[in-house]
C-alpha cells in the first residue's frame, strides 16, 4: 500500500478524527448554550468566503460556539430569541485571523489577526509525515535500521518552546516513526533514536536526528483477544454481571437541559476541552438553586522525565495543542457504557471547515451501584424477639461521560450527581503507554541500569518513559447566584488545659482570601482543610450561608520540576492545586488562548499576578489532578484504567439530608 494513504488512513483513527462520513444537518439549537450544530458550522464557512475572508488554502484550526454574556444567558426564557455567534480560527499561508460571526444577521462582524500558534490541523500532521519519509537523510537513518519509508508509521508530534532563536517564527513539530504493526498495537515498535524536525510554516524539514541504532523490537504485542491468546491462556467464560434497565430510564430533556433526579444542566461538546457543563442546579423542595454556571476541562499537560533528545521535549498540552472534542472517539455498549446508556453524537470543524460528525461520543446513564444511599438498624428498636428492618435507601447516580483518544493514551472524562447533592469529577486514565526502544532484554543485563534510569523495562527491548498528567479544570461555581466567596478552613490541633481529661482536640480555623494571590492553594497531607465556596449574602433559617466544598481524593500531584523549566512556563498553574480568580469569560483555559509553541505569557499564573479582588464576587475555581506515572509491566501492552478526580459536597446548602426523600423501593 502506497505509505502516505496508509498513513492518512492511521492518523485520522489514531489522533485526530475517525473517518466518519460528514456530519447530516441536524436539529436546530433550543438554548443559547447549544453546541453549534453541522449546518451552523457550515454556515460559518459559507458567510466568511462570502465576506472575501478565505483564499483558496484557508484552513480552520476551530470553530466554537461564543457564548452569550453569562446575564444574559441566566435572564433567557424559552421562547424568547435566541442569539447564536461563532467564533472561527483561521490560518492561510501563514497567517493567522480571529472571526466572529453572528450566524443570527449572517455576517461577520470581526476578523482580526493573531499571533500565537492555533491547534494542530489534521492535514499538517500528514504533511510532516510525508515530508519526513520524503526526506533523504530520513530515509537513511531508517535504512541503517533494515525499514524502507513504507514499513514506517511516522507520529508527529508537538515540540513546545524551549525559548531557542531556532524556535522564533516558527510552528515546529517532531517526527519519530514505528514499525508498521503487524496487528492491532501500533506503539510496540519504536524506531529510536531517529526524529525529524519540521517546520510547518516553511513546509520542510529543517533536521535530522540519528543519535545511532537501537534494535527494534520484532514483538507484535496485539491486545484483541486473539493476539492474547497466542501469548498467554484466556480466562474462562464466567456468567455476566450486568447493568441493566428494562423499565427504561428517569432522564429527561427540557427546555435543552437533561434532567434526572434532584438534577439539572446543560451539555454540549467543544473542540479544545470536550465535555462542557453548564447552569448546573439542584432541585431544592420545588426550587431549584444553581450550583454552577460551568464546569469543563481548561487544560492537561503531560510531561515525560527523560532528557534524551528524542524525548526531552514531549512536554505536551493535549488539550491545547490536540484538542480533547476533535478527539473523542465513538463510545461502545456495553464497555465504555451499559448498553441502555443514551448516547449523543458531536458535530467537530474539520480542516477544511465542514462538519463532521463523531457518533456516539457522549453517553448519559444511570445506574444503580449496589450502596446505600443512608441506613441506619436501631439497635436499641429491637424487642420481644421481633427484629426491626434496617432503614435505609438505595443509591443511584447519573453519569455523563466521553473519551477522548489523544494519540497512544484514551482518558474517560466523567461527570457523576449523586442523589446526596454532591458531583464527582473524575478522569480516568487508559490505553497505551508510549515506549522507547533499548537495548536491554532483561533486567539482568549489562545496559539495563542505564536503560531503566528515566523508565521502566515493561518488555523486551522496551522502556516506558515516567511522566505525569496535570489536569485543570475551571469551575465557575455559582452557589445561589453569582456572588460568591472562596475560605480555607483548616483543621488545626489544639492543646487542652492540664486539668482536661483529654490533652488535645482539633478545631477549625477559617481563612477568606480577599484577593487572587492569597487564594492560590498547595494541598498538602499534613495540613487537612476544607476548600469552601460559599454565598455569604444568603442564610438559611440557622443562619448558615449555603455553600459547596472541594474535596480533593486521595492522591495529590506536587509538580516535581523546576520553576525555570521551559515547560513549566507555560503552565504555571501546577505550583498551586487551587486557583481563585474573578469571572472573565476570555479566561477559559489555564495554558492560554494560543498554547501551541506558546511562551507563557498568557496563562492562569498571569492572570492571577494582577491579584484582582476575589471576595463576595462572581469567581472560578481551577484546579488540577492528576498523577505521577511511574510505569510498570502491568501498564503493557495495554493499560488498566487508573482513575482520579475530586468531589463537590454541599456544605450547609440543604436544610437536610436531600437522600432522605428517594423513595423506599419497598413501596
Amino acid at each position: 500500500m502506497n505509505s502516505t494513504i496508509w498513513i492518512r488512513g492511521v492518523v485520522a483513527v489514531l489522533l485526530f478524527l475517525p473517518p466518519f462520513a460528514s456530519a447530516a444537518q441536524d436539529a436546530r439549537p433550543t438554548h443559547p448554550l447549544d453546541a453549534l450544530t453541522a449546518a451552523e458550522i457550515h454556515q460559518v464557512k459559507e458567510l466568511l468566503k462570502a465576506d472575501g475572508k478565505l483564499g483558496p488554502k484557508a484552513r480552520f484550526h476551530a470553530v466554537d460556539l461564543e457564548e452569550p454574556a453569562k446575564a444574559a444567558v441566566i435572564a433567557w426564557r424559552p421562547g424568547t430569541a435566541l442569539p447564536r455567534r461563532a467564533i472561527a480560527v483561521v490560518s492561510e499561508t501563514g497567517t493567522v485571523h480571529e472571526a466572529t460571526v453572528d450566524l443570527s444577521a449572517g455576517r461577520v462582524t470581526a476578523w482580526q489577526a493573531v499571533t500565537g500558534e492555533p491547534a494542530l490541523l489534521l492535514e499538517e500532521i500528514m504533511g510532516a509525515t510525508s515530508l519526513a519519509l520524503a526526506d533523504q537523510r530520513m530515509v537513511e537513518g531508517l535504512a541503517k535500521r533494515g525499514f524502507t519509508p513504507d514499513q514506517a508509521f511516522c507520529l508527529p508530534l508537538t515540540a513546545g518552546n524551549f525559548g531557542t532563536s531556532e524556535e522564533q517564527g516558527r510552528r515546529l513539530i517532531k517526527v519519530p516513526c514505528v514499525g508498521k504493526p503487524v496487528g492491532s498495537h501500533y506503539w510496540a515498535r519504536p524506531i529510536e533514536g531517529l526524529f525529524a524536525t519540521v517546520d510547518l510554516k516553511a513546509g520542510k524539514v529543517l533536521d535530522v536526528t540519528d543519535t545511532g541504532v537501537v534494535p527494534v523490537s520484532g514483538e507484535a504485542w496485539g491486545y484483541e483477544e486473539a493476539e492474547v491468546a497466542k501469548r498467554a491462556a484466556l480466562r474462562p467464560e464466567t456468567k455476566a454481571a450486568s447493568l441493566a434497565q428494562p423499565g427504561g430510564d428517569n432522564i429527561a430533556i427540557e427546555d435543552g437541559r437533561f434532567v434526572w433526579d434532584m438534577w439539572r444542566f446543560h451539555l454540549r461538546a467543544d473542540k479544545r476541552p470536550g465535555l462542557v457543563l453548564s447552569m448546573v442546579e439542584a432541585r431544592d423542595g420545588t426550587r431549584w438553586r444553581s450550583v454552577a454556571y460551568q464546569m469543563h476541562l481548561s487544560e492537561v499537560f503531560v510531561p515525560y522525565m527523560d532528557p534524551d533528545k528524542g524525548w526531552y521535549f514531549r512536554t505536551y498540552m493535549d488539550s491545547a495543542e490536540y484538542g480533547f472534542g476533535n478527539t473523542l472517539s465513538p463510545l461502545r455498549k456495553g464497555i465504555d457504557c451499559p448498553s441502555y446508556a443514551r448516547f449523543v453524537a458531536v458535530s467537530m470543524p474539520q480542516d477544511d471547515g465542514e462538519p463532521i460528525e463523531i457518533p456516539d461520543a457522549i453517553c448519559v446513564f444511570e445506574r444503580a451501584i449496589g450502596d446505600p444511599a443512608w441506613r441506619h438498624f436501631e439497635i436499641f428498636a429491637q424487642n420481644d424477639g421481633k427484629v426491626t428492618p434496617t432503614a435505609g435507601r438505595p443509591a443511584s447516580e447519573l453519569v455523563v461521560r466521553s473519551a477522548s483518544a489523544v494519540g497512544n493514551y484514551d482518558y474517560l472524562i466523567d461527570y457523576v450527581f449523586h442523589q446526596d447533592g454532591s458531583i464527582r469529577v473524575a478522569v480516568g486514565a487508559t490505553g497505551v503507554d508510549s515506549v522507547k526502544g533499548v537495548a536491554s532484554q532483561s533486567m539482568k543485563d549489562a545496559t539495563a541500569a542505564a536503560d531503566t534510569r528515566y523508565g521502566t523495562l515493561v518488555a523486551p527491548g522496551l522502556v516506558a518513559p515516567f511522566h505525569s498528567h496535570y489536569f485543570n479544570f475551571r469551575l465557575d461555581l455559582d452557589i445561589d447566584g453569582t456572588a460568591n466567596d472562596f475560605m480555607r478552613e483548616r483543621l488545626v490541633q489544639q492543646a487542652l488545659p492540664k486539668d482536661s481529661p483529654r490533652r488535645s482536640l482539633y478545631t477549625v480555623t477559617h481563612d477568606m482570601p480577599e484577593r487572587e494571590l492569597s487564594a492560590r492553594t498547595r494541598i498538602e497531607p499534613g495540613s487537612p482543610a476544607l476548600y469552601h465556596f460559599a454565598n455569604d449574602n444568603v442564610e438559611s433559617a440557622l443562619g448558615h450561608h449555603p455553600g459547596y466544598m472541594l474535596m480533593p481524593e486521595g492522591s495529590y500531584v506536587y509538580p516535581l520540576l523546576a520553576p525555570d523549566d521551559p515547560p513549566v512556563r507555560r503552565n504555571p498553574y501546577i505550583d498551586y492545586q487551587l486557583f481563585v480568580t474573578p469571572y472573565d469569560a476570555a479566561e477559559r483555559y489555564a495554558g492560554g488562548r494560543y498554547a501551541v509553541m506558546s511562551d507563557g505569557k498568557d496563562t492562569l499564573g498571569t492572570w492571577t499576578a494582577r491579584d484582582r479582588p476575589i471576595a463576595n464576587r462572581d469567581i472560578v475555581a481551577w484546579y488540577t489532578v492528576g498523577f505521577h506515572h511511574i510505569t510498570a509491566m502491568e501498564d503493557w501492552p495495554v493499560m488498566p484504567t487508573h482513575w482520579f478526580g475530586f468531589t463537590l459536597m454541599p456544605h450547609n446548602f440543604f436544610a437536610g439530608n436531600p437522600a432522605l426523600t428517594i423513595p423506599d423501593p419497598k413501596k
